[in-house]
Parts: C-alpha cells; structure tokens; sequence
C-alpha cells in the first residue's frame, strides 16, 4: 500500500530505482511509458537487439530524445538519462544497476540473462514467462540463495492470479482453482501463421501495417500461451494441473464458483487446488454472458458454515451449495502495471510472485502429423501447440517442453495432437539451455 511513497522517497534523496530491461518491444515498451512518468524510477539502460527499434520505441510512448543520448552506462547513472545498447551482458554489468527486467520472450535467452543477473546482483523480474516457464524453479533458487528477488511480472496475469491467490490464502480461505480467461475453440489448436489473422477480425497487410508478428499473435490463439502461462501459475502458487490440463470451459464471471469447483458437487474439476482457463466462446462460437476474456480469478471454499453464511450475507455470487465462491478481475493492463514488481524488488525485497516448486509443465504436442525431418518452429508456429500437464506426468511422459520445442528436427513421426518427447527430436545435450532444464528437471521432480 506504501510503493508510490517509498518510490518517492527515493527520488527526494537522489537515489530513484535503477533498472534496466532488456527488449524494447509491446511489453518493454509500455513499461517505458509509465517508467517515464514517475521521478521513482532511472532506467539506466534499454538494451535491444536493435538499437534503432529501442530508440523508436522511446521515441513511440513520448520520451524527450535527449532523455536517452546517454553514451555508455556511467553517463547515464551520472546525469540521470538511459543508455541505448545492444549488447544486453553489458547492460547487466553497468554500474549502479538494481533491477533487470527480461522481456525478450527466448527461453533460451532468459536462462543465460537471468544467470548473469544473480551473478552480477541485480534482482531479476521475468516478464519472459517463457523462461519461466522452462527453468524458473531453479533460477528463483538460486537467486534466492543469493539474497536477491526472481520476480514474475505483475500486469501479465500469472502475477496478477499469484496475487489473487495469496490474498485468499491469506486470510484463510482454501483456493480451489485459479486461472484466466481467453477467446478459445478447439479448433484454434491448428491454427497457424498463414491463417490466424482471420480470427483476429484483421486482413495480413493490416497485421503487417500494425507491426504484428502472426506467429506471437498465433502463440495466444493456438493455447500455447494458456498453457504456459497456467504453468507459471501452476509453480508459482503450487496448484496441481488436472491430467487432462486445460479444458476451457465457456463461462462468464456469474458462473464460476458453478463451473469451477470440485466435480462432486456439480462443478468440472478433477481436483482441488488446481488451475483453468476459461473461454469467452461457447463451443458453437456464442459470445459468453460477461466474460472474463481479459481477466483472471480465483475460486475459494466456505472452511465453516458461519464462512458460508457469511457468503451469502455479503453478496458473493456462489455454486449451489453455497459452499464455493469467487473473486475476479475483469482487466489486466500489461507492461503499464510492471513498475510494480520493479519497486516491490528494490524496496520491498519481495517478489509479485515466484516460482517455488514444478507442479506444471507446458509441452509440445504435434499441430498436424509431423515426418521424420520435420523442424520443429515453437510457439504460434506450424509444427507444434503448447498444451499444459502435470510436472509428474511430463516427466513420466518424456514430454518436451514447448519453450525448446525450435530448431530441433524430427527423427520419428508423430501423429496429430499427440506429445513430442525428447525421444522424438535430435538434440544437443550439450546446449546451455536445455542442461539447465534437465538440472532443474533433477532438482525438482524427484
């Protein structure tokens, strides 16, 4: 309740939060625009892979140019300006720096950068929940161990859910399922790039003169985001997948204490204590009454019937036994919320939310009947949607997880919908992003 006074404070003693991030896309670039309006906080450095786009992207969300004509990182701690470069380690290094931010959205880059932040000491927030996703049991440890913060993102909706989450918990109700909404059919699962834009409402050259990219935008349709992004929440708030993952259930906000409790009293779920995502489409392409396709909630159990009473009394809209309830969030507003988890880092020692076991994994499973040969081209590509499972049955499976689900060639054919496992792909056990998510894979699924 105290940030906005204790960012304050900082800027007063001359000492404002410095931070640096990584990716000056969509996400980078609405954390900018609010950055940019609070004396709380110095962004010492932008590092992109071009130096040209970060530029743009200042210049895109109202930043003055002589804000960001720093030439190197000890100009800009020095006269209180940012420092464009391309070469992220370098930003990581710089003098001054407490807080990195990745949004580069590689998996592969997220591991590499997030371990060059705890050995150089920066508390990390990881609005790549691709990385997260993939290995961010084992780099929330290891910053941990060295007193430093693993944050995921607020504003992105695993934070937000972690939030709700801790809040119910808090004040000693047993939270039974947590989760989001989205626009989602069967059918989108085989959607790919050529195709996605017709379910956007959008012609490809007006994709393409918005600057959209059909593969990321392809990545939210096909439930590949879903996927990971209920896996994040899965390890943050160690909530435990239903076997089946997601089933995506039409359900507006009125509903979900019905729909979204245990399957004993008339609900859908398998278990308690788990995770779902719930569509703004009935299956025959309805829109739902008051959907929640840009928010999140959590639905909670009655520990006693005075808990139950009290539902009632106050209004909470319930199953019908009177026993479950809910609390949503009908908006999530991105990058512009992501100061939060910078300050809550820096002034708080406190992350909006962590991974701390691996309870879900997302993994790889086939887009359409996959030959020996086929490359595989991830999220939102051709080959391959992401689809959520328990850790335990990921690794019994020897499933591949969707975020190293690129560059790798098929040695045996998969069938339509079914998992890729590492026994189906060449790889090199070598590479430093997949060792380190067998480490993790040893140090949590035991």
């Amino acid at each position: 309740m105290n940030l906005d006074t204790k960012l304050r404070k900082r800027a007063a003693d001359g000492n404002p939060v410095r931070v640096g991030i990584i990716g000056a896309g969509k996400f980078g670039s609405m954390f900018l625009s609010q950055a940019g309006h609070h004396p709380g906080y110095h962004v010492l450095g932008v590092a992109d892979l071009s130096a040209t786009r970060a530029k743009d992207a200042l210049a895109r969300v109202g930043w003055p140019k002589d804000r960001y004509q720093a030439t190197n990182p000890d100009d800009a701690l020095k006269n209180g300006t940012t420092w464009i470069t391309e070469d992220a380690n370098a930003l990581i290094e710089a003098n001054g720096l407490e807080v990195i931010i990745d949004a580069t959205g590689s998996p592969a880059a997220g591991i590499r950068f997030g371990l060059k932040a705890i050995e150089y000491g920066r508390h990390l927030v990881m609005v790549n929940v691709e990385a997260d996703v993939l290995a961010g049991p084992l780099l929330a440890r290891k910053a941990e161990q060295a007193g430093l913060v693993y944050s995921m993102a607020y504003g992105d909706q695993p934070a937000l859910i972690a939030e709700m989450v801790d809040w119910a918990r808090a004040v000693g109700l047993d939270v039974i399922c947590a989760g989001k909404g989205t626009k989602y059919l069967p059918a989108y699962h085989h959607v790919t790039p050529d195709d996605v834009w017709t379910h956007y409402g959008l012609t490809p050259e007006q994709a393409k003169a918005g600057g959209m990219n059909p593969q990321i935008f392809n990545s939210f349709l096909d439930g590949t985001k879903s996927a990971i992004e209920m896996a994040a929440v899965s390890n943050a708030c160690d909530l435990v997948p239903q076997d089946v993952g997601l089933r995506f259930p039409a359900c507006g906000v009125d509903d979900l204490p019905r729909l979204l409790s245990p399957k004993e009293t008339g609900g859908l779920l398998d278990r308690k204590g788990t995770v779902e995502v719930v569509s703004s489409l009935e299956r025959d392409t309805r829109p739902v009454f008051r959907d929640l396709r840009w928010g999140v909630y959590v639905t909670f159990e009655a520990p006693s019937d005075y808990v139950k009473r009290c539902f009632s009394e106050y209004g909470l809209l319930t199953d019908p036994t009177g026993q479950y309830s809910a609390m949503y969030k009908p908006y999530h507003l991105i990058g512009l919320e992501l100061g939060i988890s910078v300050a809550s880092a820096a002034l708080r020692g406190e992350a909006t939310g962590s991974p701390r076991a691996w309870s879900g994994d997302a993994v790889a499973f086939a887009k359409r009947e996959l030959a020996v040969g086929d490359r595989l081209d991830g999220e939102g590509g051709y080959t391959v949607y992401g689809k959520l499972m328990p850790a335990r049955m990921s690794k019994a499976n020897n499933a591949l997880p969707i975020g190293l689900a690129h560059h790798l060639t098929l040695k045996r054919k998969v069938a339509v919908d079914q998992v890729v496992t590492w026994d189906d792909v060449d790889f090199n056990a070598h590479d430093p992003a997949i060792r380190f998510r067998k480490e993790m894979e040893d140090t949590f699924g035991r």
